[in-house]
C-alpha cells in the first residue's frame, strides 16, 4: 500500500446502557480522548467519516452529517456509512490518494434505550423470505452451528461434548479478558457450567451466554498521512492492508453454510496488500457476535483448518495461558473481551476492535497488554456486517513492514 495511512490516536467510551447520555455526548467523549492523545484540535481535521447503523431511526436525525457539523463546529467534508470498517476504509483510501492528511473516523450507536424501535428492524437484516418466516438474526447462528456439526460429523459422544464445551470456553475466555478492560460492558467472570445451563434453560443449542449484548457507545480513530503522523508521534501504527468482500444476503442460499466466504476473500486481499504472511499476525480481533462466529472466523481467516477450530479452542483452554496455541504458534484473540463481553454498539464496534489493536501494538493496553517472548508487531481486525454478508479486514503493523 503506497502512501500508507497511519493511526495516530484512538479513543472510545465505555460500552453499555447509557440511558442518560445523548449520542452527541458519546461521540464527543470518544473524540476528546483521541484528540488529547494526539494533541489535536477540531480545526486540524480535514474530513470526517462517521458510522452508525440505527441512529437515523433511534434518534430521528434527518442528516447525520449536519448533526456532526453542529457538534464539531466544522464544515469539512463528512460522510456517514453503516459500519466502522467501511468508514475506516474510505478514510484510508482518501489518505492513500493524497486527498487528505488528517481524518477523523467515528462510530456511534444508541440501542439499549431504543430497543422497542429497533427490535423489528434488526430482523430486516434478513432477506424478505426469512423475515416473513420469523427468522431472527440469532436463528442464523444456530443454523450455522447445526450445519457445522453435520458436515464434520460431530453428532454424538465425546467429540460432541468437547465441541459444546469449546464453544462455552470462547465465552468464558472473552469474559475473562474483559475483566481487564475498563470500557467493557460485561466485566464479570462466567463459567463453562453457566454457559451450558443457559443453553438448557433456553432449550436451544445456544443460550444467553453465547451471544453479544445490545450496547450503546462510541469510538474514534484519527488517521494521518505518514508525513503528518511523524510530526505527531513516534509510535506509528500503519494500516498495511485493508480489504472487504460481500456475500448473498440470504444465508441459506449460500454455497457453504459452515463458513463466511466474504471473510476468506477479504483476508486474502488484505494479506497480499500488507505483504506479510498469515503467521506474522500475533493479535487478532474477531467479530464474535456469537461463540459460533469466533470459532468459524478462526477457520475463515486461515488460522485453523476447516472443521478443527473447536479442537484448538478446547485444547488451548484446558490450561488457558492467554492465547490459542495452534501448532507452535500463539494467537492472542479478542483481548478486549470481544463483542461478547466488551459490547456491540453496531456502528462503533469496529472502532473498538481497531482501538484494541492500536493500544496493544503501542504497548498501551494496561492490564490486558499482551506479554510474549516476541514483541508485538502485527495485528488484524475482522468486522462483519449482517450475518457474514459483508466483511472488512484490516491489518496493522508497528513501524511499517
Amino acid at each position: 500500500m503506497g502512501n500508507r495511512p497511519v493511526i495516530v490516536a484512538a479513543g472510545r467510551t465505555k460500552f453499555g446502557e447509557h440511558y442518560e447520555k445523548q449520542p452527541e455526548r458519546l461521540i464527543e467523549e470518544a473524540w476528546l480522548r483521541a484528540s488529547e492523545e494526539a494533541g489535536l484540535e477540531r480545526k486540524d481535521l480535514e474530513a470526517c467519516y462517521l458510522s452508525d447503523y440505527f441512529l437515523l431511526l433511534t434518534n430521528k436525525l434527518g442528516l447525520e452529517e449536519g448533526f456532526l457539523s453542529e457538534l464539531t463546529e466544522l464544515h469539512v467534508p463528512m460522510d456517514v456509512v453503516r459500519s466502522f470498517g467501511s468508514a475506516f476504509s474510505n478514510a484510508c483510501n482518501a489518505i492513500q490518494a493524497g486527498k487528505y492528511n488528517l481524518v477523523l473516523v467515528g462510530g456511534i450507536e444508541k440501542m439499549a434505550d431504543r430497543w422497542d424501535k429497533i427490535r423489528d428492524d434488526l430482523m430486516l437484516l434478513e432477506d424478505p423470505w426469512s423475515y416473513y418466516a420469523g427468522c431472527t438474526p440469532e436463528a442464523n447462528h444456530e443454523l450455522m452451528l447445526r450445519a457445522y456439526i453435520k458436515r464434520y460429523g460431530i453428532t454424538s459422544g465425546e467429540n460432541l461434548e468437547k465441541f459444546n464445551i469449546a464453544l462455552a470456553q470462547i465465552a468464558v475466555k472473552n469474559h475473562l479478558n474483559a475483566l481487564k478492560n475498563e470500557y467493557a460492558q460485561l466485566q464479570r467472570k462466567i463459567t463453562v457450567e453457566q454457559v451450558l445451563e443457559a443453553r438448557k434453560a433456553a432449550r436451544r443449542p445456544l443460550g444467553l451466554y453465547d451471544f453479544a449484548p445490545i450496547s450503546d457507545g462510541a469510538t474514534a480513530v484519527i488517521l494521518a498521512s505518514e508525513e503528518i503522523a511523524k510530526k505527531l508521534t513516534d509510535k506509528l501504527v500503519y494500516v498495511l492492508g485493508s480489504a472487504s468482500a460481500t456475500d448473498y444476503l440470504t444465508y441459506p442460499a449460500r454455497e457453504d453454510l459452515t463458513s463466511f466466504l466474504a471473510s476468506r476473500l477479504a483476508m486474502d486481499k488484505a494479506l497480499k496488500m500488507a505483504g506479510i504472511s498469515l503467521w506474522d499476525i500475533q493479535i487478532l480481533e474477531l467479530y464474535d457476535q456469537s461463540t459460533v462466529m469466533e470459532m468459524v472466523s478462526l477457520e475463515d481467516l486461515g488460522f485453523c483448518d476447516r472443521g478443527t477450530a473447536w479442537r484448538t479452542v478446547f485444547e488451548s483452554c484446558q490450561e488457558y495461558k492467554g492465547y490459542y496455541a495452534i501448532g507452535k504458534k500463539k494467537l492472542f484473540v479478542n483481548m478486549n473481551g470481544g463483542l461478547k463481553a466488551d459490547g456491540n454498539p453496531l456502528g462503533a464496534t469496529g472502532g473498538a476492535q481497531i482501538y484494541e489493536i492500536f493500544k496493544q501494538l503501542r504497548g498501551e493496553a494496561g492490564g490486558r497488554q499482551v506479554v510474549d517472548d516476541q514483541p508485538l508487531k502485527y495485528g488484524c481486525a475482522l468486522e462483519l456486517g449482517g450475518f457474514g454478508t459483508k466483511a472488512h479486514v484490516h491489518i496493522f503493523g508497528l513501524g511499517g513492514a
